[in-house]
């Protein structure tokens, strides 16, 4: 937004927005938080209200038509918009991909019917588009271009009142309710076991909210772990990761953050069996973290439900201290990250959509 009325002084928004969204301008016509759901249970709770709120987006875009709709990631609720307004001759842009590349392929053929140009975070992801002829622009990724080069790992320590010595590991079990619920227990049972093996070692932990906070302090109790050596952070999950020498991460947008800081990182995930078999069942990659995908290959390790466990993740963890020769190897193939999506995404996207936006003037 920020860069179109850079290139568009008296562009008007309106749609679903956040705060940020607002600051930039946005007209707010429903909050965001409402398409904020995870998890099977919760989008069935709000099934009605989500109809009820796109049924009332297309009736309002129909009526007072726009020169272009953007649909911001969350495929479910979007495409379907999309295709409603593109049918109407709405020109559409559909920014961060759904990740039809790795599972559900044959949603590409919804995708072509809603969307009009494509805007990727990831050259894999604009490379399947152009194998589909689906128009496309790889635009990079927004963090690669917030995140500094050279992070100062002593300066973060500093900061959050850590040694500027020693070996930190920084623990990431997730910021929704429903990855505590899997993640809390395994994560203080991973930092006793590392603790146990090694006394030196210390551990950070960002928590997003009094709720997620509560649930770690819980696990803790739990397993009888106050005696860790373990600093919370409200949130600042950057900082905990820029000043760690190892990250054991949940897999998702942090796994991404941690390769772009150049940090060391051992992935994880659990979900319900269920799901995890209807993943597997659709699944068309063997590798679910970012980092790997984007290197196209196993670089970081990936330890997923059965393979979750204190044992598995400590010795992954250990595995890094203890070889800086093949820690050295991953953080040189982790650099190439940074380099592939560091494009100025959102100059990149606003001339994207400019384009469409010229074509579409062309064609009237």
């Amino acid at each position: 937004m920020h860069a179109l009325k850079q290139k568009i002084p008296d562009v008007k928004f309106e749609g679903v927005c956040g705060e940020h969204m607002e600051a930039e301008g946005c007209r707010g016509m429903f909050p965001m938080e409402w398409l904020s759901i995870i998890g099977f249970a919760e989008a069935i709770g709000k099934y009605l209200q989500i109809q009820w709120m796109r049924r009332d987006l297309i009736q309002h875009f129909l009526s007072d038509p726009p020169d272009l709709f953007i649909g911001i990631d969350v495929p479910d609720f979007n495409l379907g918009l999309e295709r409603r307004l593109r049918a109407a001759g709405i020109p559409t842009v559909h920014y961060v991909s759904p990740t039809v590349w790795a599972w559900r392929s044959y949603r590409i053929h919804k995708i072509k019917k809603a969307v009009d140009h494509m805007l990727a975070l990831f050259p894999f992801e604009a490379r399947y588009y152009e194998q589909q002829q689906l128009p496309v622009t790889f635009v990079g990724h927004p963090l690669a271009d917030q995140i500094e080069e050279n992070v100062d790992q002593g300066l973060v320590r500093a900061r959050l009142g850590l040694k500027k010595d020693g070996v930190v590991v920084a623990l990431l079990p997730g910021s929704r309710v429903n990855e505590l619920k899997r993640h809390a227990d395994l994560f203080v049972r991973t930092a006793q076991w590392l603790h146990q093996r090694n006394p030196d070692l210390s551990f950070v932990v960002p928590l997003v909210s009094s709720e997620i906070r509560a649930m770690f302090e819980e696990a803790m109790a739990r397993n009888g772990a106050h005696e860790l050596p373990l600093l919370q952070l409200d949130g600042r999950s950057r900082d905990a990761m820029a000043a760690a020498d190892v990250v054991v991460l949940a897999s998702g947008t942090a796994a991404l953050e941690a390769a772009l800081l150049k940090r060391l990182m051992v992935v994880t995930y659990k979900v319900s069996f269920i799901t995890y078999l209807l993943v597997r069942m659709f699944a068309h990659v063997k590798l679910f973290s970012l980092p790997n995908n984007l290197l196209g290959r196993e670089v970081v390790p990936e330890l997923i439900q059965g393979d979750a466990v204190p044992e598995k993740l400590g010795s992954a963890v250990e595995y890094f201290l203890n070889h800086p020769e093949k820690s050295e190897l991953v953080l040189k193939e982790l650099r190439k990250i940074g380099a592939q999506l560091r494009q100025n995404a959102n100059e990149r996207a606003a001339e994207a959509v400019l384009n469409v936006l010229h074509a579409q003037m062309g064609r009237g």
